[in-house]
């Protein structure tokens, strides 16, 4: 697809729409539009705009359908596959500035927001309220944007499940520049195809959203954890499936091995409650009375200890241990990047049964050729992610052991029944991975589905197939 490359008209009416102070041209551009937080797709835009309405969005389509200008949407710029970066240059739409919480109600139980809001101003705006959006995402300076076309998922996805599971309506601009409504504060709706559900984790690729209607319920009083400590992976992960059958449901369920532990306590510069075993489990309860916590964590505590194998249970119960062990949690990523000069990451799911397999075999694959692969992951929904190291490599050889490396991580992820990416989506870095998972009648499916949205296929051009 060849497409129109920006003149000086363009620019004049970008200015017209945006004003001339929203408006960055070639050499006004800061090198972070780009890329992404991983940094392993590089693209400059032509002009980079920041929309305040939806107004604007609908003028810059219509102009963009028009001329076939490609154009692709950001908002935090904290993905990890390449999906907000402007490959075919075009024009780099930053919603970021669209960041007003529009209305919460409290008899609906919903809340309205523009794309821009960080997901941590909306667990403040709530919570406050005795409310809870339940969705956790590990980056919480992430958009709610963002967070919607990825269909990121998290920690408490155990119980709760993911965005998808929270988005009650969107209004979305298409590439056209039409504005539609989708779904609203409605509970349920069995209203024709759930074009909602389609805009949801499409990364982009089929329309823009300029308004979110998400579901909150009220928010549970009472949080506690365990950490729980086991000889080797093999019993944790065996661990998990019993845990979760016990009738007393998990928030979270995460698995951690002492080198990721040590990464964080390296990067925070402080010592984590009870980490000097070498493989852990992380369970988290929640619930609104202090018995019906007391009674989760004895039950789990029993069973692990009693009938799993587990070392020992320690009780992260107060707001400093909590804090440590959180935070130590929710620092992997960055504490593994900050270890390194490079890293690339695969966002595997898997069956849970065979987690421990496939963690032994990314082992033997760093072994082989000769690279750091530190991993860590949500047990309780099987999703993984592994990243490869760089650290000393020369360039050539980084690119053929991590073009290796991926190949055989995803073969033997697709043999064991798991898919290409629990929550972090396909972009433009894991096309490829996509297509050989799915095979070419889905590819040909969504991508008649993008004609449909997109027939001149402007926007997020060349993502996700």
């Amino acid at each position: 697809m060849e497409y129109k490359r920006i003149d000086s008209r363009d620019i004049q009416v970008l200015e017209a729409i945006f004003g001339p102070d929203q408006v960055k041209k070639a050499g006004e551009i800061a090198k972070d539009f780009s890329h992404d937080e991983l940094q392993t797709v590089l693209s400059f835009p032509e002009v980079h705009v920041y929309a305040t309405s939806a107004l604007q969005i609908r003028k810059l389509m219509a102009h963009a359908n028009q001329f076939h200008i490609p154009v692709t949407v950001r908002g935090g710029g904290t993905g990890l596959v390449g999906a907000c970066v402007p490959i075919h240059g075009g024009i780099l739409l930053d919603t970021s500035l669209m960041n007003k919480i529009i209305e919460l109600d409290k008899v609906n139980m919903t809340l309205r927001v523009e794309p821009g809001v960080l997901l941590l101003e909306i667990y403040e705006d709530v919570e406050k309220e005795g409310l809870f959006y339940a969705p956790d995402p590990g980056e919480k300076s992430a958009t709610i944007g963002g967070n919607i076309a990825t269909n990121a998922g998290g920690m408490r996805a155990v119980k709760y499940g993911v965005t998808r599971d929270w988005v009650r309506g969107l209004e979305v601009v298409l590439p056209s520049g039409e504005q539609v409504s989708l779904g609203g504060k409605v509970v349920k709706n069995a209203s024709g195809y759930s074009l909602k559900d389609l805009i949801i984790g499409s990364e982009g690729t089929l329309g823009i959203i300029v308004e979110a209607t998400l579901k909150l319920i009220p928010l549970p009083k009472k949080t506690v954890s365990l950490l729980i400590p086991f000889a080797d992976r093999i019993q944790a992960i065996r661990a998990v499936p019993e845990i979760l059958t016990a009738n007393v449901l998990p928030t979270a369920l995460e698995f951690m091995e002492k080198d990721a532990l040590r990464f964080s306590e390296t990067y925070l510069g402080k010592k984590i409650p009870n980490a000097f075993h070498d493989v852990y489990l992380l369970v988290s309860y929640d619930g609104n009375t202090q018995a019906e916590i007391d009674h989760d964590v004895a039950e789990c505590s029993r069973l692990v200890v009693d009938t799993l194998g587990a070392i020992d249970t320690y009780l992260v119960d107060t707001e400093e241990r909590k804090q440590a062990v959180w935070s130590a949690r929710g620092a992997f990523l960055e504490a593994i990047k900050a270890s390194t000069t490079m890293i690339d990451e695969c966002d595997v799911v898997l069956p849970r049964a065979h987690i421990s397999e496939y963690l032994t075999f990314t082992e033997n694959l760093g072994r082989k050729l000769g690279i750091r692969i530190p991993y860590f992951g949500h047990a309780g929904d099987g999703n993984l992610h592994i990243y490869f190291c760089k650290d000393d490599l020369t360039d050539e050889k980084w690119q053929h052991k991590t073009s290796q490396g991926f190949q055989e991580m995803y073969a033997k992820a697709f043999a064991l029944g798991g898919l290409v990416s629990g929550e972090h989506g396909i972009g433009f870095a894991k096309k490829s991975y996509l297509e050989q998972q799915v095979g070419p009648t889905q590819i040909e499916l969504m991508r008649r589905i993008k004609q449909v949205f997109d027939p001149n296929l402007i926007l997020n051009p060349d993502k996700v197939i």
